[in-house]
């Protein structure tokens, strides 16, 4: 160490600072700020880009800061560390720290022509990348790049540490790994995939030497802006290695004369171009609420943007697929109105799919924007949307779990006016309204039991039952199904649907029914493990049972009768499996929806009435997916994304049948009438 510092003094005083510089300079005092430097590095790991997967493995969306894998040495074609070492550092295995033979060379050239040769050895270019990466500041990185005797002598001090405690493949691997070749690519590994679109252990001679000439000067030799500076640059580097000795006259002729072969493979960050954008971007905003990722918002960026890591998701991309299809066919993304469906797996709350007819994007011409319509506000960008009579089913799973029979009979007229007491959560404090508010059906009228009452989605037969269950059942019950419910919407009309949601919470809701009386909290993550592949977090099911299973099951067999011959569903959104469904319809037609599932999957579509901002307009005497419509009804608009959807994933669910109900066999009975609009043309749930 003594004798490489007294060598460094005269090293760095020859190399940076021309010889009529250097009279009057003590090397000496050079060669005591040596001895006085810190002696190890700080070591921290490179910066990795991090991969999204679905529930299948197939890649959805990468985030980095810099595209960055790193790769073993045994992961590296030997060719290609051959290259490198050629054309940076020949004698990098058999010299130290510092390569004395080529530093004495620099030194004399510098002191002979003024210059400034560098004679950096492939350690110490390691050192300059690792402190310019370390850099978070300007002044750190104006610090780690500037030319000065000063950075040079503190490079080398580091040099010589690190070669003390690496081997030199470890100094070699991680040389190739933090190297920069240009174009965003970081690292051999996305150097490889990116220009040639091949792993890094089958790169060719030719590749390689293309590769290995990058590194002085990524931007004069991207071979994708000056291509013929890259071939000339590689040329360079093959000439060198037949110099050499690494490779054979023929081989180098063979690689001379062969084109530069370029087979670009782009790689995306974040979202925008991902198979499955607003999936990819709920799992994002879901994750840098979690703790897990680091104490801070920041935190968590940086470790998504820099960690390496391979983040899971429960999306499918089959079932996304079938989703967005199901969207793209029936509204158009420059319709005046928002076509949205999530799909949810019951029992585990894992999030399958989410779609919208708008797509991702910034050309607002086109119908494309960066809003998730799709998911609650804590994770997207919307309040939500009414979902009409598809609230109704909290009021039924009340009246079941209260012991009432599915059979009892409740006269219901065309029109209701709805009068107070209706019982609440305070039993000192009941509803009773400020003034007389008036509810009419617009499909049938009569006496109505659940079945009928349900089915015809009779608005006053629920005005009736919820006065029998109370407001505050059906509202405790909303929410321990995840909807946010308001106090201002814990009214009588809460079964017409006057709270806002969104698709993925109503489709889950939906699948606690299918899930027989367990809810699970949605669940878009399955786990996530660092660039080593330990686990960082797995994300289990969070479930609970809300509802008895024998109250699951009579709304199961209540609702299957939507999707049977003759149900409201039926001609749309019929499937050759068993499955249940509810329609909706809001005041005013301004949005329709339709929930249902199977034993094995649950979904909502929504279309909702929207101008170019996304505020709430009516669909009636609008064309929506090229269909004019004069009414709008959930049955109608709703439906067919819905059983587009679900007649494509039939393939892959079970097929298997719901639970018997305890009032006896499944029904088959199917309650025939009018589609859950009237001749009024006002929606199933239409209120004054």
């Amino acid at each position: 160490m003594a004798l490489l510092s007294g060598f460094a003094g005269l090293l760095v005083a020859g190399l940076l600072i021309p010889v009529t510089s250097i009279v009057g300079t003590s090397t000496n005092s050079v060669a005591d700020g040596f001895e006085n430097l810190p002696l190890a590095l700080r070591e921290t790991p490179t910066a990795q880009r991090s991969r999204v997967v679905d529930s299948t493995g197939r890649t959805m969306a990468f985030f980095y800061s810099e595209n960055r894998q790193d790769v073993e040495l045994e992961q590296i074609a030997p060719i290609m560390r051959q290259a490198i070492l050629s054309i940076e550092d020949y004698r990098f295995y058999s010299h130290g720290a510092i390569d004395v033979k080529g530093t004495t060379r620099a030194l004399v050239n510098n002191a002979a022509e003024g210059s400034t040769q560098g004679g950096s050895t492939i350690t110490q270019q390691l050192v300059k990348m690792t402190l310019v990466q370390q850099a978070d500041t300007a002044e750190e990185r104006a610090a780690a790049t500037e030319k000065s005797p000063a950075r040079k002598l503190r490079e080398l001090k580091y040099a010589m540490s690190y070669e003390e405690r690496h081997s030199k493949d470890e100094i070699l691997k991680r040389y190739l790994n933090i190297a920069y070749f240009g174009d965003g690519a970081y690292g051999i590994s996305a150097a490889a995939r990116h220009y040639f679109s091949k792993n890094a252990e089958d790169l060719s001679l030719a590749e390689s030497a293309t590769l290995a000439g990058l590194v002085k000067n990524p931007v004069q030799y991207d071979p994708t802006s000056y291509p013929e500076n890259a071939l000339q640059r590689r040329n360079t580097v093959l000439a060198t290695m037949r110099a050499q000795g690494e490779v054979t006259a023929a081989e180098a002729d063979a690689a001379l004369a062969a084109p530069l072969g370029l087979k670009i493979t782009a790689f995306s960050n974040g979202c925008v171009t991902s198979q499955a954008p607003f999936p990819c971007d709920f799992v994002r905003r879901y994750l840098l609420q979690d703790p897990a990722l680091g104490d801070s918002v920041e935190e968590r960026k940086n470790k998504i943007e820099t960690g390496g890591l391979t983040i899971r998701a429960n999306i499918n991309l089959k079932y996304q697929a079938a989703a967005d299809e199901a969207v793209r066919d029936n509204v158009n993304p420059t319709d005046a109105a928002l076509g949205l469906m999530s799909l949810v797996e019951p029992g585990t709350g894992k999030v399958k799919a989410l779609a919208q007819s708008r797509p991702m994007g910034d050309d607002k011409k086109a119908g494309e924007t960066y809003l998730n319509f799709t998911v609650p506000k804590q994770y997207g960008d919307s309040g939500g949307f009414q979902a009409g009579s598809t609230f109704k089913i909290f009021s039924l799973a009340s009246a079941l779990e209260k012991g009432m029979s599915v059979g009892t009979t409740i006269n219901s007229p065309a029109v209701y006016n709805v009068r107070g007491p209706y019982a609440t959560c305070d039993a000192d404090r009941p509803w009773y309204g400020g003034s007389d508010a008036q509810v009419k059906n617009s499909t049938s009228s009569g006496g109505m039991n659940m079945y009928t009452g349900t089915r015809l989605s009779v608005n006053t037969f629920f005005m009736q039952l919820e006065k029998r269950t109370g407001l505050c059942q059906p509202v405790s019950l909303a929410r321990k199904m995840g909807v946010t419910v308001p106090e201002q919407d814990v009214v009588p009309t809460f079964a017409l649907g006057v709270t806002s949601t969104d698709p993925l919470t109503l489709a889950n809701a939906y699948a606690t029914f299918a899930a027989r009386g367990i809810y699970c909290t949605p669940q878009p993550v399955a786990d996530i493990t660092d660039s080593s592949g330990r686990v960082i977090k797995k994300y289990d099911k969070d479930c609970t049972r809300v509802v008895k299973e024998s109250t699951a099951d009579q709304v199961n067999d209540i609702l299957r009768g939507v999707q049977q011959p003759g149900g409201f569903g039926y001609a749309n959104a019929g499937l050759s499996i068993p499955s249940a469904a509810k329609t909706g319809t809001i005041q005013a037609q301004r949005g329709v929806t339709y929930a249902g599932y199977t034993p094995d999957l649950a979904g909502a579509a929504m279309v909702e009435g929207a101008n170019s901002k996304g505020q709430p307009i009516s669909l009636q005497g609008r064309e929506v997916g090229g269909t004019y419509l004069s009414n709008a009804s959930g049955s109608q608009i709703a439906a067919p994304i819905w059983g587009s959807a679900f007649r494509e994933l039939t393939q892959y669910l079970d097929g298997d049948n719901f639970a018997t109900p305890p009032s006896g066999q499944p029904s088959t009975r199917v309650v025939r009438g009018d589609d859950d609009r009237g001749g009024n043309g006002r929606g199933d749930d239409d209120r004054r």
